[in-house]
């Protein structure tokens, strides 16, 4: 069977050995040379972090910042974003823990979301691990050197990653800040087009075909050219949408770094909120983003990314949008919704309620914002 459990296990072992060995008393560096940062691994928390990334390298020009990636992800940051290294992990995989083993260690740790990471980075000689507190089971916190609490008031995720460094915050997201990856060359659609991304990571954020449509016929009145995008095993979805198959589709067909490309030669994309959410405000397309079971709060562009042209769209208040943690990490103000298809109590779904009008409105005080019509979108290479 393909578990964890057995990489888990040796990695707790070497955590332990480490640990037990290392120099006491533990002391935070004050100029840490070589920094550890390892997230959690779906694509969205992960790119959450890059005003983390941020703050690190402006707090400490010199630094080397080892960022840990699943496979996939590692196309994004070819061109070395922030001066970040990428080391590949795999949970299921113990070769990649044991090559980061072989390593030097590393003078400062840090762990956003999920605390077990910190037995990893125990295991690779971190001299100081910081997390956020309140995770649970508490047994994934053991390692951890210094725990900081979630902010009392509202706050953006990406705002509460960079707070586990200390300092004055970053200065907001640039485009030259992170430099386009290559990618393997693909068919473009004509400009302007629009990306329609269909996919989400749980049903319950899916917008309804029937809106999806209303919304591609809008745009088509207006000269710009509606595709579809998903994830891999997501076609389907845009097979619903679009049965005829009246405009292309992309879903599952392209990888992070095509699906960039894409996205930056597009005059507009639209997704539920979901990990290319999050890839979209690195590309600079104007962006909306449709809330549903999410926080538009929690999980928009917060300060870090507060100058990109994007909009969030949610129905607020939402009766059983009544969750309050997040990361298991509890708070008043969370007001979100993680339940499964099986477990939903709506009555009327949450994504039902986003009218086509509310979106359209949305893209044109968007583009209104951006100086941007369909006539001046971003055109093809050669286009």
């Amino acid at each position: 069977m393909d578990s964890e459990v057995p990489s888990i296990v040796r990695t707790v072992l070497y955590a332990l050995r480490a640990r037990l060995t290392s120099p006491r008393p533990r002391r935070r560096p004050a100029a840490p040379a070589r920094i550890l940062v390892a997230p959690h691994l779906r694509l969205g928390d992960a790119l959450l972090i890059t005003s983390l990334l941020a703050k690190l390298r402006e707090q400490y020009p010199a630094a080397e910042i080892v960022l840990i990636s699943t496979p996939p992800m590692r196309a994004l940051y070819q061109t070395k974003p922030y001066g970040v290294t990428i080391w590949p992990y795999h949970p299921r995989r113990f070769e990649t823990v044991a090559a980061m083993l072989a390593r030097p260690g590393f003078d400062l740790a840090i762990i956003p979301g999920d605390n077990r990471h910190g037995w990893l980075a125990a295991a690779l000689q971190a001299k100081w691990i910081v997390a956020h507190a309140g995770d649970r089971p508490r047994v994934k916190s053991w390692l951890i050197d210094e725990l900081i609490e979630y902010p009392q008031s509202p706050m953006a995720m990406t705002d509460i990653f960079t707070a586990l460094c200390p300092g004055p915050e970053p200065l907001p997201f640039s485009r030259a800040d992170w430099p386009q990856p290559d990618f393997k060359p693909f068919n473009l659609p004509p400009a302007p087009y629009a990306v329609l991304h269909t996919g989400a990571s749980t049903p319950l954020k899916f917008w309804p075909p029937a809106h999806w449509r209303h919304l591609a016929g809008w745009l088509a009145e207006r000269g710009v050219t509606p595709v579809w995008s998903a994830g891999p095993g997501e076609e389907s979805l845009t097979a619903r949408i679009d049965p005829e198959g009246r405009y292309a589709s992309y879903a599952g067909r392209l990888d992070l770094a095509q699906m960039w490309e894409l996205m930056a030669r597009a005059a507009l994309f639209i997704s539920p909120d979901t990990g290319v959410a999050h890839l979209a405000r690195l590309t600079g397309v104007p962006a909306i983003s449709l809330f549903g079971p999410g926080n538009p709060l929690l999980f928009g562009r917060g300060r870090f990314w507060r100058d990109t042209p994007c909009a969030e769209i949610a129905i607020e208040p939402f009766p059983c949008r009544d969750q309050d943690d997040v990361f298991k990490r509890r708070r008043a103000w969370i007001e979100r919704c993680s339940r499964t298809p099986g477990q939903c109590v709506g009555k009327v779904g949450c994504m039902d309620q986003i009218g086509v009008s509310l979106v359209t409105a949305a893209i044109e005080r968007l583009w209104a914002r951006a100086n941007l019509s369909p006539a001046t979108a971003p055109k093809a290479a050669g286009g």
